[in-house]
């Protein structure tokens, strides 16, 4: 059974929701910036459950939400740092947008984040935290956090070693002078008003030296992170939510809101699904430091069906490692290919399940597994401009495609040309070369590549025939494949390297052949 299938299966039999009717699942993200890969790991995780919910026929609502009142606390390296310099400290809500047409920085990038939700298939309901506050939501749950302040210090110290002076009040206040809350320092609370000071210079944000009372209700104040998150589950009645295995260790940030939510809030934290990182070339990489890292890069590297794939393959237990410049596309690819066989075979198992979940939602009834050319195949042939790509898949397939497949086709085309432009390694770019590469031949290679003409002159042969001969060729001539391969490699393509070779050769004119091996014969 997939995880995804006993987590959903877990909830169905020990859980009930809160309000008795519906289960609500809910994630967030701060959007400080373009967003990393790694958030989308959330996003699937939960987008998933609720979908097996469905299944089930159990009432589920997914939402998420946009947290545009956190801090903007650094400037990506992609942005003007002296245009944005002036903005640091400020809720996100508050810094312009980095482009014309959107609300506020955080609405700029929340709106390319959605877009890769939509592309995995994953639609829940957004909302902002700016709403949650500003719509006065919060104002219980901060009222009940600031009388007991005492107890989330005692909690703070107790379960993650974290020491708070007397003073010390789980909120920022939004300076009233400068509009900045990572810079305020709150410590006094009369039951109406905070008594606070804008005099924190955290890294870059530069405080105004302010003091003042606040009434800290309907957006004027937010809670801290720790003491936020268990006030989000109780205000909003949330069922299920997991998160990063760095939040869920002991004395993390879960372990902290966990006993919040019961000794401040009086309320059980909702069910719990830890997950592991989701790595951009074996490196937990943020999205402005790392080609390739964000979350829209990476659902631009694969059509939907992969990109789920990506997300859903692996159990939540174990690291997503995907290096779009490294081998890890291709290897993907054929990951879906191999479970696309085990379903046109007839199989019912994991991985014909895995392979039905990849599919959206709305395509999961009507689900089939055409045909599809190996990526690393097409990876070449779009690279090969005497070759035609559907008569290559046809050959390659031994009959005609059909019309899903031709589709099917032509999107793996469009992504192979991408990846080829944009990541692909050295070793997968390849050029003909129109004049024979300087290149000197052993004599039991010149041997090898006399036998070859000889064969190629009696008639054409297809990649299966030229395989099965290059392969007897290591005891009828003999030489070991990898110097008859590297040879033919290096005449050709200039390289050391390539595609399988008597599938290359059978896709290249044979007049064209016979002269190149009658070159490098002389």
């Amino acid at each position: 059974m997939l995880w995804a299938d006993k987590i959903a299966s877990d909830i169905r039999s020990t859980r009930k929701p809160r309000d008795g009717k519906t289960f609500l699942i809910r994630d967030e993200k701060t959007l400080s910036g373009r967003v990393h890969v790694g958030s989308m790991r959330g996003v699937a995780v939960h987008g998933l459950i609720s979908e097996l919910l469905s299944e089930y026929d159990i009432p589920n609502e997914y939402r998420y939400e946009l947290n545009d009142f956190d801090p903007f606390d650094s400037i990506p390296g992609y942005l003007d740092t002296e245009k944005f310099r002036e903005y640091l400290g400020k809720p996100l809500y508050m810094v312009p947008s980095p482009e014309a047409g959107f609300k506020n920085y955080a609405e700029y990038f929340g709106d390319e984040f959605v877009s890769v939700h939509k592309k995995a298939g994953f639609t829940p309901n957004y909302y902002r935290a700016t709403e949650m506050y500003q719509s006065g939501k919060m104002d219980a749950c901060m009222k009940t956090a600031l009388e007991r302040a005492s107890d989330v210090r005692r909690i703070l110290k107790e379960v993650s070693g974290s020491e708070k002076d007397v003073s010390w009040l789980p909120v920022s206040v939004v300076c009233e002078n400068c509009g900045k809350i990572m810079t305020t320092r709150a410590y006094d609370y009369d039951g109406e008003t905070i008594g606070y000071s804008c005099d924190r210079n955290p890294d870059e944000a530069k405080s105004c030296g302010h003091s003042g009372r606040v009434a800290p209700w309907k957006g004027a104040a937010k809670l801290f992170w720790k003491v936020e998150w268990a006030a989000k589950w109780v205000v909003q009645g949330v069922d299920i939510e997991g998160g990063g295995k760095d939040h869920s260790t002991k004395g993390g940030s879960r372990d902290v809101a966990n006993h919040i939510c019961r000794e401040v809030f009086d309320t059980e934290p909702p069910y719990d699904i830890p997950y592991e990182f989701f790595l951009v070339g074996g490196k937990k990489m943020s999205s402005s430091k790392g080609r390739g890292s964000s979350a829209k890069d990476m659902g631009d590297l694969f059509p939907s069906e992969l990109f789920r794939l990506v997300l859903i393959g692996k159990d939540i237990r174990e690291q997503i490692d995907v290096d779009p410049q490294g081998e890890s596309v291709p290897r993907l690819y054929d990951w879906y290919d191999e479970l696309a066989e085990e379903v046109r075979a007839g199989a019912a198992d994991d991985r014909t399940r895995l392979y039905a979940l990849c599919a959206l939602p709305k395509e999961r009834a009507a689900l089939s597994a055409p045909w599809e050319m190996r990526f690393r195949e097409v990876a070449f042939i779009v690279q090969m401009a005497h070759l035609l790509l559907a008569e290559e898949a046809a050959r390659v397939k031994g009959s005609a495609l059909t019309s899903d497949e031709k589709q099917k086709l032509d999107e793996r085309a469009r992504y192979a040309k991408f990846w080829l432009s944009a990541y692909a390694p050295e070793e997968f770019k390849y050029e003909l070369q129109d004049v024979l590469p300087a290149v000197e031949l052993t004599d039991t290679q010149k041997n090898a590549l006399a036998v070859l003409a000889e064969f190629l002159k009696s008639r054409e042969h297809t990649g299966e025939e030229l395989h099965a001969k290059l392969h007897e060729m290591k005891t009828s001539v003999p030489i070991a494949p990898k110097e008859l391969f590297q040879v033919i490699y290096r005449i050709f393509l200039n390289r050391d390297s390539g595609p399988k070779a008597g599938w290359f050769l059978a896709g290249l004119p044979r007049d064209f052949v016979l002269t190149r091996l009658e070159e490098a014969l002389q």
